[in-house]
């Protein structure tokens, strides 16, 4: 009934997309005057509300330091933010808001895949180009049902075949074990497609998956079914989600003696996840992700300063990514000379070599980027940074 729903939700949104805007997108009103206007949507409230205040974060001070130095083709640089609620069907609403009401001829934001898979529908349909930010999963990008390319969706981060390669060598590699458990959202397209990639790359390299459990976003008490993978005894286990279930999945399973490497993805970078979790609870804990505030390169360092001057707090993956996600887009507009979302759209297809804080970012012929990887381990609550993993 809640997927029914959950259809319904997106096709009315779809539908104002088209009859609304057509084919233009809003063009003209997101550049009038001094000033160009990016529509962003974002996990603002709901159960992923860390990521989208990250993201925002991130573009505003990237855009601060733009703007500062003369914005681009003469104009400023702005964003008109609406709230996805970390939901798929408002997110899909709030891309017809920013495309249909507030004129932005341009839109970016969104960490988790579902939202974006829903939201990118309707940009798609008005033809505005968007970049999404932290969504991983191919079919962001690749239309579902015809393995085409989304010829106006892009994103700033690497996907999931690669992340779960990188997460499926760390454990047989560094962590040196073979037999795994998987707990997978089956609510979440990010978690099943990160799952179904650690899978193939763990079993193809002699690893063995023992054990597979499933859960839904907002379930509360795992201790049942993580009872039921501890008879099997898994030597790591992996749970790619995000973080509000995983912090209490890994708390329930130390809990239940559990005491065995647990390791995730990149839906973990939170700051809350300590916080529901426990440290003590994390320590032997792994995760892939995009960047690590540690990174001794020169741009990190810069970025790290000027984000924390300015907020107060380091900042985690989805804050870099809304920053880099920005300055591409700002890049993308000076390459194409105009807010025109056809030229745009071919600016950012033609990427290579971007200098970003998270790495030299190239788009591939998906409209995926193709950049590095890192390791990340808690202690004692605290996120230390591992290793770099190049594609």
């Amino acid at each position: 009934m809640r997927g029914k729903f959950l259809t319904m939700a997106i096709s009315l949104a779809l539908g104002a997309s088209m009859l609304l805007s057509g084919c233009g997108g809003g063009k003209d009103g997101g550049k009038a005057g001094d000033t160009i206007k990016i529509g962003v949507v974002s996990e603002m409230t709901g159960a992923n509300a860390t990521y989208g205040t990250s993201v925002v974060n991130g573009m505003k001070l990237a855009l601060k330091e733009i703007n500062a130095n003369g914005g681009v083709l003469g104009k400023k640089v702005d964003i008109v933010v609406a709230d996805s609620k970390s939901e798929p069907a408002e997110a899909a609403n709030a891309m017809s808001k920013v495309i249909n009401q507030d004129k932005t001829p341009l839109a970016m934001g969104i960490f988790t895949s579902s939202s974006a898979i829903a939201a990118c529908n309707v940009s798609e349909s008005a033809k505005v180009p968007y970049l999404a930010i932290g969504a991983t999963n191919p079919k962001v990008t690749l239309d579902d049902k015809t393995g085409k390319v989304k010829p106006n969706t892009f994103r700033v981060c690497f996907i999931d075949p690669f992340q779960g390669t990188v997460g499926a060598n760390f454990v047989l590699n560094e962590l040196k074990v073979k037999k795994a458990a998987v707990f997978v959202d089956n609510s979440s397209d990010y978690s099943k497609g990160l799952a179904e990639f650690f899978k193939k790359a763990f079993t193809s390299k002699g690893g063995q998956v023992i054990s597979e459990e499933a859960y839904l976003q907002k379930d509360t008490d795992f201790k049942a079914v993580l009872t039921k993978i501890k008879t099997t005894n898994p030597e790591v286990l992996y749970i790619p989600g995000y973080y509000e279930e995983v912090g209490k999945i890994v708390k329930q399973a130390r809990e239940l003696g559990m005491t065995m490497p647990i390791v995730g993805g990149d839906g973990w970078d939170s700051p809350k996840l300590a916080e529901i979790a426990g440290g003590a609870a994390l320590n032997n804990t792994f995760f892939t992700n995009h960047y690590s505030p540690d990174s001794d390169s020169a741009e990190s360092k810069a970025f790290v300063s000027a984000y924390e001057k300015e907020y107060k707090q380091k900042p985690d993956a989805p804050a870099v990514l809304g920053y880099d996600g920005a300055k591409l887009m700002v890049d993308a507009i000076k390459r194409a000379g105009a807010v025109d979302g056809a030229k745009v759209a071919a600016a950012l297809a033609s990427t290579k070599g971007f200098k970003a804080v998270t790495g030299e970012t190239s788009l591939n012929e998906k409209h995926d980027a193709v950049k590095s990887a890192v390791i990340i381990e808690f202690k004692d609550g605290k996120q230390v940074y591992r290793a770099t993993i190049k594609p």
